[in-house]
């Protein structure tokens, strides 16, 4: 029994600690010093296949008028904005990054669109700092290769969310060729890995639209 007792704390105190470590350790680090003007060219160029298919994205997302939406991972304010003229002014957007300059980004373009419905908020490496049930929906868009801890994120989101909420992952497919060596080299997990750890943390897949050819998009719902 005492064998028993002691494994069992063993495996515990294994689990915590492997939790406690940075499955990506500096991935977030280069936007300390971001530059905008560069991250608006980066993040909303049309080179980017999900600036090119924005409006299709969007439109999967299935957003209504009135909804509270959480912009995890919003970067410079694309789906942002986008998103708060979906849900309308009874709606509220959460535009949640880690780096202060994105969000001082996203509040300027925000006042100077007269977007109203759009609240700013600076996480942490480990939580996203939304309030419990305070959202429908969680929309991340090549944001998920930078949870330095995925385990604490995701019990973040699922905190964050509605009972029936639902969660968007959007990433990089891993795949050969010249652009999947930068992907391979930049990407933690693959899609099979992303599902199981967002199903081990308290989700299950509803479907998996075809939007993009190097981007997968998957709608993960909260379970009870």
């Amino acid at each position: 029994m005492r064998i028993l007792t002691l494994l069992t704390l063993l495996l515990a105190v294994s689990t915590a600690d492997a939790q406690q470590q940075s499955v990506k350790p500096g991935i977030n680090s280069s936007y300390d010093k971001a530059d905008i003007e560069q991250s608006v060219r980066r993040f909303e160029g049309e080179g980017r296949e999900i600036f090119q298919h924005r409006e299709a994205i969007v439109e999967a997302c299935n957003l209504k008028p009135g909804m509270a939406v959480a912009d995890v991972g919003a970067g410079t304010g694309l789906f942002t904005r986008l998103i708060a003229k979906e849900v309308g002014p009874e709606g509220r957007v959460f535009a949640v990054d880690i780096t202060e300059k994105f969000i001082q980004h996203i509040d300027k373009t925000c006042k100077e669109q007269g977007i109203k419905n759009v609240e700013s908020v600076i996480c942490s490496d480990k939580s996203t700092k939304l309030p419990p049930k305070s959202v429908d929906l969680i929309f991340t868009s090549d944001t998920y290769h930078h949870f330095e801890f995925p385990q604490k994120t995701l019990r973040s989101l699922r905190r964050a969310l509605r009972p029936g909420g639902q969660l968007i992952v959007i990433d990089f497919k891993l795949k050969k060729g010249a652009d999947g060596e930068w992907v391979r080299s930049h990407v933690r997990a693959g899609k099979t890995t992303v599902i199981e750890e967002v199903t081990a943390a308290g989700f299950k897949l509803l479907d998996e639209p075809e939007l993009m050819n190097g981007q997968y998009f998957l709608r993960f719902e909260k379970r009870k």
